[in-house]
């Protein structure tokens, strides 16, 4: 027993090591989330809870039965008289003061015709149903977005850590060697003093966007609702730039995919048609309204001489009946709700309008995001080759003494900032590239 004790021990702890150590791939953050994020899991709820209002409205139109009996004591203090027996030639007189009634139910009632207000009803809440599942998957891919807008911007900034390391090594390279002309003679302090300044900044610079990352994590980490104390990493993927230079799609093709995939458009058209019931549902108020009904029931009493068997069967009674209502003047009732539908059905018009107004606006704005970086991506890439072949001519013109130390750190300012570009450009391309496959339908 001892043994096994440990040995699952033993086990716990080596699983929570190898979850600890594990690296989170875009898609593991994605699947994680839809499992765990409470504002998704908010919306599923949502969902089951519209779901069971579909199941009631159904069961609506069916007829309801329910069953009641009433039991009560009575006392009648001053009752003078009573029942008289003769038994075996003797007169008995017996006085009941108190008393016991007992009455029993079986009542039926059902809605015939209501305007077909109960059936536009089921079919509402079906409507609202879907658009509640339709929500629910609006908050997923708003997580997922938020997911991989994060994803990309720590892989960029990892990407760009290591330039900045590389270029903190050529600015130590730089700095000794400004020592050792220092030392003959050949540099000032001054000139010194800024080679080790540039370092600094450059150690600076990497201390931030490691900070940065480190922020994006957390984020990360919130939206997968991980434990705080629980260590996470992200697995860096190599992004090319053939990745990034790759066709992007025509807008107008994404757009048209977007409106047949969406769920907020979907959405917006299920309004509109929740709407168009709502409108059938105000006018049934102008309609008659048909019930029928029907009961069962008996009573019994301790004063009466019968048995209870009989008086049960005695005063049994069965009834059936049909209520119809006519509306004649409600008071404007009927028609404001008429109206007040109508504005509403127009309203969801202009809801669903907007929705897919807003929804050519992103899909546009990811667009041009992805033309407008993939040029500059393509720019940067002749820049950064352009200043590296510069700052290694300058390079080799300072270690000679033909360049000065102001040139010098010009040339190594102008190749960081095109190799920052072209980190940039590239992931913002990416980034642009794959929510535009995302929004249409992939």
């Amino acid at each position: 027993m001892k043994k096994g004790i440990i040995l699952l021990a033993v086990l716990l702890v080596t699983t929570t090591n190898l979850w600890a150590q594990k690296t989170w791939t875009l898609e593991d953050c994605i699947n994680y989330a839809k499992e765990h994020n409470i504002t998704l899991q908010k919306a599923r709820l949502q969902s089951q809870s519209a779901k069971e209002d579909v199941k009631q409205s159904r069961a609506a139109l069916l007829p309801s039965l329910s069953a009641s009996t009433n039991h009560s004591l009575g006392y009648r203090p001053w009752q003078d008289t009573g029942t008289t027996t003769v038994t075996n030639g003797q007169v008995n007189a017996k006085v009941d003061k108190g008393y016991y009634n007992g009455s029993y139910g079986l009542n039926a009632s059902w809605t015939v015709w209501n305007g077909n207000r109960n059936r536009n009803t089921l079919k509402q809440n079906k409507l609202s149903a879907e658009q509640a599942e339709l929500e629910a998957e609006v908050t997923a891919n708003s997580i997922q977005e938020q997911i991989a807008q994060l994803y990309v911007q720590i892989l960029y900034l990892t990407e760009a850590v290591k330039v900045s390391e590389q270029s903190l090594e050529t600015s130590k390279k730089n700095e000794e060697r400004g020592q050792e002309m220092l030392e003959v003679g050949k540099m000032s302090k001054a000139d010194v003093a800024q080679l080790s300044a540039q370092r600094a900044s450059d150690e600076y610079t990497i201390v931030e966007a490691r900070a940065n990352i480190a922020k994006y994590k957390l984020q990360l980490k919130q939206l997968l609702e991980l434990d705080g104390s629980q260590e996470f990493d992200v697995a860096i993927t190599d992004v090319s730039d053939e990745q990034a230079l790759a066709d992007i799609p025509k807008l107008q093709t994404v757009y048209d995919l977007a409106l047949y995939s969406r769920p907020e458009i979907k959405s917006s058209e299920l309004s509109v048609k929740n709407s168009e019931l709502s409108i059938k549902m105000a006018k049934a108020g102008w309609m008659p309204t048909l019930n029928m009904t029907a009961g069962l029931g008996t009573s019994t009493n301790s004063l009466s001489n019968n048995t209870w068997g009989k008086q049960f069967k005695t005063n049994f009674d069965a009834s059936t009946g049909l209520t119809l209502s006519l509306p004649i003047f409600d008071q404007r009732q009927t028609k404001t709700s008429v109206n007040k539908a109508r504005i509403q059905r127009e309203q969801a018009l202009l809801d669903k309008q907007d929705q897919q107004k807003k929804l050519y606006q992103t899909i546009e704005g990811y667009w041009l995001d992805a033309e407008t970086n993939q040029a500059k991506l393509r720019a940067s890439i002749a820049t950064e080759e352009s200043e590296r072949t510069s700052y290694d001519l300058l390079s080799e013109q300072f270690r000679l003494g033909l360049k000065n130390i102001v040139e010098l750190m010009t040339g190594k300012d102008r190749l960081l900032n095109a190799q920052q570009n072209r980190l940039q450009s590239k992931y913002q391309t990416v980034l642009a590239q794959q929510l535009l496959k995302f929004y249409s339908g992939q």
